[in-house]
Protein backbone atom coordinates (compact mmCIF):
# COMPACT_ATOMS: atom_id res chain seq x y z
CA UNK A 1 0.00 0.00 0.00
CA UNK A 2 1.47 2.99 -0.81
CA UNK A 3 0.95 5.49 2.36
CA UNK A 4 1.61 8.79 2.63
CA UNK A 5 3.59 9.67 5.87
CA UNK A 6 4.03 13.48 6.19
CA UNK A 7 4.29 16.55 7.95
CA UNK A 8 3.48 20.29 7.16
CA UNK A 9 5.17 23.64 8.03
CA UNK A 10 3.08 27.00 7.18
CA UNK A 11 5.35 29.63 5.64
CA UNK A 12 5.33 33.17 5.71
CA UNK A 13 3.94 34.10 1.80
CA UNK A 14 7.29 36.99 0.50
CA UNK A 15 8.23 36.53 -2.86
CA UNK A 16 11.87 35.87 -1.60
CA UNK A 17 11.53 32.20 -1.26
CA UNK A 18 9.83 31.63 -4.21
CA UNK A 19 12.43 33.57 -5.56
CA UNK A 20 15.34 31.90 -4.01
CA UNK A 21 14.18 27.96 -5.03
CA UNK A 22 13.76 29.11 -8.83
CA UNK A 23 17.11 29.63 -8.35
CA UNK A 24 18.74 26.56 -6.25
CA UNK A 25 20.24 23.53 -8.14
CA UNK A 26 18.04 20.39 -7.67
CA UNK A 27 14.94 21.90 -6.93
CA UNK A 28 12.45 20.89 -9.20
CA UNK A 29 9.24 23.68 -10.02
CA UNK A 30 6.42 22.50 -11.16
CA UNK A 31 2.51 24.24 -11.79
CA UNK A 32 -0.33 22.25 -10.64
CA UNK A 33 -4.27 22.68 -10.95
CA UNK A 34 -6.18 20.77 -8.91
CA UNK A 35 -9.93 19.96 -8.53
CA UNK A 36 -11.65 17.86 -5.59
CA UNK A 37 -14.57 15.49 -7.20
CA UNK A 38 -17.77 14.48 -5.48
CA UNK A 39 -16.40 11.41 -4.14
CA UNK A 40 -14.66 11.92 -0.58
CA UNK A 41 -10.77 11.35 -1.39
CA UNK A 42 -10.79 11.83 -5.39
CA UNK A 43 -8.96 14.55 -6.47
CA UNK A 44 -7.81 15.64 -10.51
CA UNK A 45 -4.00 17.06 -11.09
CA UNK A 46 -2.70 18.63 -14.09
CA UNK A 47 1.05 19.21 -13.19
CA UNK A 48 2.94 21.74 -15.99
CA UNK A 49 7.11 20.96 -15.23
CA UNK A 50 9.92 21.10 -17.82
CA UNK A 51 8.90 20.65 -21.14
CA UNK A 52 5.92 18.36 -20.47
CA UNK A 53 2.34 17.95 -18.32
CA UNK A 54 0.87 15.09 -17.04
CA UNK A 55 -2.72 14.49 -15.57
CA UNK A 56 -3.22 12.76 -12.38
CA UNK A 57 -6.09 10.70 -11.27
CA UNK A 58 -5.92 10.63 -6.97
CA UNK A 59 -7.75 8.75 -4.78
CA UNK A 60 -6.63 9.02 -0.58
CA UNK A 61 -7.85 7.71 2.52
CA UNK A 62 -6.91 7.40 5.94
CA UNK A 63 -6.96 3.69 6.74
CA UNK A 64 -6.40 2.72 10.55
CA UNK A 65 -4.36 6.19 11.06
CA UNK A 66 -2.22 6.00 7.56
CA UNK A 67 -2.75 7.95 4.32
CA UNK A 68 -3.01 5.28 1.96
CA UNK A 69 -2.49 7.75 -1.87
CA UNK A 70 -3.03 5.77 -5.17
CA UNK A 71 -2.32 7.93 -7.99
CA UNK A 72 -2.34 6.81 -11.94
CA UNK A 73 -2.03 8.86 -14.85
CA UNK A 74 -4.71 9.42 -16.93
CA UNK A 75 -5.25 11.19 -20.50
CA UNK A 76 -6.17 15.16 -21.03
CA UNK A 77 -9.46 14.62 -22.06
CA UNK A 78 -10.45 12.93 -19.23
CA UNK A 79 -9.08 15.05 -17.09
CA UNK A 80 -10.90 18.18 -18.62
CA UNK A 81 -13.84 16.20 -18.46
CA UNK A 82 -13.48 15.72 -14.61
CA UNK A 83 -12.17 19.16 -13.95
CA UNK A 84 -15.71 20.89 -15.22
CA UNK A 85 -17.26 18.64 -12.59
CA UNK A 86 -14.76 19.31 -9.95
CA UNK A 87 -15.13 22.06 -7.43
CA UNK A 88 -12.55 23.49 -4.39
CA UNK A 89 -10.43 24.38 -7.22
CA UNK A 90 -6.36 25.43 -6.60
CA UNK A 91 -3.44 26.70 -8.70
CA UNK A 92 -0.16 26.22 -6.88
CA UNK A 93 3.07 26.26 -7.37
CA UNK A 94 5.58 23.70 -6.43
CA UNK A 95 9.22 23.45 -5.63
CA UNK A 96 10.73 19.88 -4.82
CA UNK A 97 13.48 18.10 -4.20
CA UNK A 98 14.69 15.15 -2.48
CA UNK A 99 17.06 15.31 0.49
CA UNK A 100 18.76 12.01 1.61
CA UNK A 101 15.62 9.89 3.35
CA UNK A 102 13.35 12.82 2.42
CA UNK A 103 11.04 14.44 0.13
CA UNK A 104 10.38 18.57 0.16
CA UNK A 105 7.32 19.79 -1.47
CA UNK A 106 7.40 24.07 -1.37
CA UNK A 107 3.61 24.52 -2.09
CA UNK A 108 2.70 28.36 -2.97
CA UNK A 109 -1.35 28.97 -3.13
CA UNK A 110 -2.11 31.53 -5.89
CA UNK A 111 -4.93 33.91 -6.01
CA UNK A 112 -5.58 35.03 -9.19
CA UNK A 113 -2.24 36.24 -11.03
CA UNK A 114 0.37 35.93 -9.40
CA UNK A 115 -0.41 36.59 -5.98
CA UNK A 116 0.62 34.11 -2.85
CA UNK A 117 -1.65 33.95 -0.79
CA UNK A 118 -1.00 30.80 1.50
CA UNK A 119 2.75 28.71 1.46
CA UNK A 120 3.32 25.56 2.84
CA UNK A 121 5.95 23.05 2.89
CA UNK A 122 5.73 19.12 3.58
CA UNK A 123 8.27 16.58 3.93
CA UNK A 124 7.78 13.43 3.25
CA UNK A 125 9.41 10.61 5.52
CA UNK A 126 9.71 7.15 5.99
CA UNK A 127 7.03 5.20 6.99
CA UNK A 128 8.00 4.70 10.70
CA UNK A 129 9.09 8.05 11.41
CA UNK A 130 7.03 10.83 13.54
CA UNK A 131 9.08 13.17 14.01
CA UNK A 132 10.00 15.50 11.19
CA UNK A 133 13.54 16.45 10.36
CA UNK A 134 14.66 19.81 10.92
CA UNK A 135 13.50 22.63 8.41
CA UNK A 136 16.39 23.88 6.02
CA UNK A 137 17.93 27.16 7.04
CA UNK A 138 16.20 28.31 4.20
CA UNK A 139 12.81 27.75 5.13
CA UNK A 140 13.49 27.86 8.79
CA UNK A 141 13.60 31.76 8.94
CA UNK A 142 10.60 31.68 7.27
CA UNK A 143 8.74 29.23 9.13
CA UNK A 144 5.32 30.03 10.89
CA UNK A 145 5.41 26.85 13.05
CA UNK A 146 4.61 22.53 12.16
CA UNK A 147 1.34 22.03 11.86
CA UNK A 148 -0.74 19.18 14.10
CA UNK A 149 -0.57 15.76 12.40
CA UNK A 150 -3.63 15.31 10.13
CA UNK A 151 -4.85 18.96 11.06
CA UNK A 152 -7.87 19.38 8.59
CA UNK A 153 -7.53 23.14 8.21
CA UNK A 154 -3.83 22.69 6.38
CA UNK A 155 -5.46 20.15 3.96
CA UNK A 156 -5.15 21.48 0.35
CA UNK A 157 -8.45 21.01 -0.24
CA UNK A 158 -9.73 23.70 2.84
CA UNK A 159 -6.69 25.98 1.67
CA UNK A 160 -8.11 25.94 -2.04
CA UNK A 161 -10.84 28.40 0.06
CA UNK A 162 -8.60 31.73 -0.22
CA UNK A 163 -10.98 33.37 2.19
CA UNK A 164 -9.85 30.63 4.63
CA UNK A 165 -6.74 30.28 4.29
CA UNK A 166 -5.99 34.03 4.55
CA UNK A 167 -7.84 33.94 7.79
CA UNK A 168 -5.87 30.97 8.98
CA UNK A 169 -2.74 32.86 8.42
CA UNK A 170 -3.91 35.83 9.88
CA UNK A 171 -4.37 33.96 12.73
CA UNK A 172 -1.47 32.45 12.55
CA UNK A 173 0.50 35.64 12.49
CA UNK A 174 -1.56 37.59 14.98
CA UNK A 175 -0.78 34.40 18.03
CA UNK A 176 3.05 34.29 16.74
CA UNK A 177 2.07 30.02 16.13
CA UNK A 178 0.21 27.37 14.41
CA UNK A 179 -2.74 26.50 17.25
Amino acid sequence: MPIENERKFVLETENELENLLSRTPGVTRSIIRQAYLDVTGLRVRSIVAGSGTQFIFTYKRTVRGRVVEIETEILEDDFERLWSVGHQMLRKVRYSWDDGPYHWDIDFFKADGERTYFALAEVEMPEAQTVPPALPANLAVRSLGLVPQGDPRFASKRLADQTHAERLLSDIRLRGAVE
